[in-house]
């Protein structure tokens, strides 16, 4: 829906401005003949809303006559006949005018027409986010519930399994596309708690409860309304149409890092800044909260593929309102893959978190032990046997945080001839050289030249800090041959392939190009286990 323009303006000019001669359909295209001569071409959608008479703004780039998403139709005759369309971003709460009506103020995002924000009555943003039949009135609609043929009680799985049904019934039925919008609108609005609460408010109180704008805007938009005097906000009267920013995305995700519900698991990405809801449908295995006692035991990665939608919210921070953004993924458009070994995953996560409720108190005093001075894997095993720990207790998991990414510490594993435990980190001896390895998420590998004295080494390592080594305080860096840090960062190819040439190894480009494959997709996704 972005026009273009063929203007008969110099480049430095910032707004087109004239009036609607007449309008020729050009194929896609439809073009605006103004009075003066000049052409602006516009989408056949916004075409219909268009006449002649009408007057038209339209921004222009200073260094070039290409337009941007930004139009705004002024209708001379009638009232409520104002086309603007434009891109949005935050869309703030539901709030009460001075008549008692509630309304959602909307941002527009770097406009140059003079209209920052847009105001939407509550009844506007009901009648177009949350109907099904956009051309029939609120009194006269089916609700969502009659749409996916389920319950008001239903359950996110049983929402997702009514949804997919009305998809094959709507197939079979050779249904008009209007048909199959209304049920991925009523599944998405249902599938998300709070836009479902929302509906419910609806559906009692149609003209009294407040509307949210679902996801919180950020898209583009183009609406029916009057500007305000000063011409500074656009009173909405109809949404014509909302096209939400979204983006496809396919990445695997932690298992451990789910916030499990009862009826439903909750994923946050801080780094990808992106947040996603399944249902036991979505991700096909039966959890429920007790999960996240001991999920930091999984190491199962799952298969996420969707379409994700801009959302945002302020946050006051430093004495000043912060906007910040994320993606959140539509519940129609989500797919969850499960590993094949899912299952015994998590047996095993359920036995290591039983262990080490059972043998807490021996566990407890290797801790106590480890905190004091480094020990060697065999000797920790011989411990763990003598105070009645099985044999089959992976003594890594004394010290591992939940999250750890295993791609490291495997990595530095097939590489160690020799493993100590020292208070929370993992000192691995390599061929030719000495890995320090804290199992926690944002530390860095420090890499020290081989020594001749193990004992040695550590007798010094244990009496001196990260930064005395990093600042060479006491010549301690020096003393212990430090070779640098290698950042995890969000590359493990990256950092694998640093690794190598800080420790004298070939570097491989199609080794590591499949170790970067293996912590992407983890197919095996094996920490310590027990």
């Amino acid at each position: 829906m972005e026009p273009a323009i063929e203007p008969r303006l110099t480049a430095a000019a910032t707004v087109l401005h004239g009036m609607v001669a007449r309008l020729e359909p050009q194929g896609a295209r439809t073009a605006c003949i103004l009075n003066d001569g000049g052409t602006i071409l516009v989408s056949n959608f916004l075409a219909p809303y268009i006449r002649p008479g009408d007057e038209i703004d339209i921004p222009l780039a200073l260094d070039a006559p290409a337009a941007g998403t930004e139009i705004y139709v002024r209708n001379t005759s009638a009232r409520g006949r104002e086309l603007y369309q434009a891109p949005i971003g935050y869309a703030a709460q539901p709030r009460t005018d001075k008549r008692e009506q509630l309304y959602v103020r909307v941002e527009v995002s770097q406009g140059r027409l003079g209209i920052p924000t847009l105001h939407f009555p509550c009844a506007v943003l009901r009648d177009y986010f949350y109907v099904a039949d956009r051309r029939r009135p609120w009194e006269k609609q089916e609700t969502f519930y009659d749409i996916l043929r389920v319950p008001p009680s239903a359950s996110p799985a049983e929402l997702r399994l009514a949804f997919q049904l009305r998809e094959l019934e709507l197939r079979a039925e050779g249904a008009a596309q209007a048909a199959f919008s209304a049920a991925e609108r009523a599944f998405n609005i249902l599938a998300h708690p709070e836009l479902r609460s929302c509906y419910q408010a609806l559906l009692s109180e149609p003209c009294s409860a407040p509307v949210l704008f679902p996801y919180g805007g950020f898209g583009s938009i183009v609406v029916l309304g009057d500007r305000s005097r000063d011409g500074s906000t656009l009173f909405v009267r109809r949404i014509v149409s909302f096209l939400p920013e979204r983006r496809q995305r396919r990445f695997r995700a932690p298992l451990r890092k789910f916030e499990f519900y009862r009826d439903r698991a909750l994923y946050r990405d801080p780094r990808r800044k992106l947040e996603l809801l399944v249902d036991q449908s979505a991700m096909p295995i039966v959890w429920d909260p007790t999960w996240n006692q001991w999920k930091h035991f999984l190491a199962t990665k799952v298969e996420i593929q969707g379409t994700f939608v801009e959302a945002g919210k302020y946050h006051h921070r430093g004495g000043e309102w912060q906007l910040r953004k994320w993606e959140t993924a539509l519940p129609s458009r989500l797919q969850v893959k499960l590993p094949a070994h899912t299952a015994e995953e998590v047996e095993t996560a359920r036995k290591t978190y039983h262990r080490f409720g059972q043998f807490s108190d021996a566990l407890g005093r290797i801790r106590e032990r480890v905190e004091r001075e480094p020990m060697e894997r065999g000797d920790l095993q011989r411990i763990c046997w003598e105070l009645g720990i099985p044999g089959d207790f992976d003594i890594a998991q004394i010290t591992w945080r939940p999250d750890y990414d295993a791609f490291f510490y495997r990595q530095l594993c097939r590489r160690a001839r020799r493993l100590y435990l020292f208070r929370a980190e993992y000192i691995f001896v390599l061929e030719t050289s000495v890995a320090v390895e804290t199992p926690q998420l944002g530390h860095a590998t420090y890499l020290f030249a081989k020594p001749h004295s193990m004992e040695a080494f550590l007798a010094l390592y244990t009496r001196s800090t990260k930064e005395d080594i990093r600042q060479n305080r006491g010549n301690v860096g020096e003393i212990l041959s430090f070779l640098g840090r290698v950042i995890h960062g969000a590359s493990p190819r990256t950092w694998l392939k640093e690794l190598k040439v800080k420790v004298g190894e070939p570097v491989d480009l199609a080794a590591a190009a499949a170790a970067a494959g293996e912590a992407d997709h983890d197919k095996r996704g094996r920490e310590p286990t027990n």
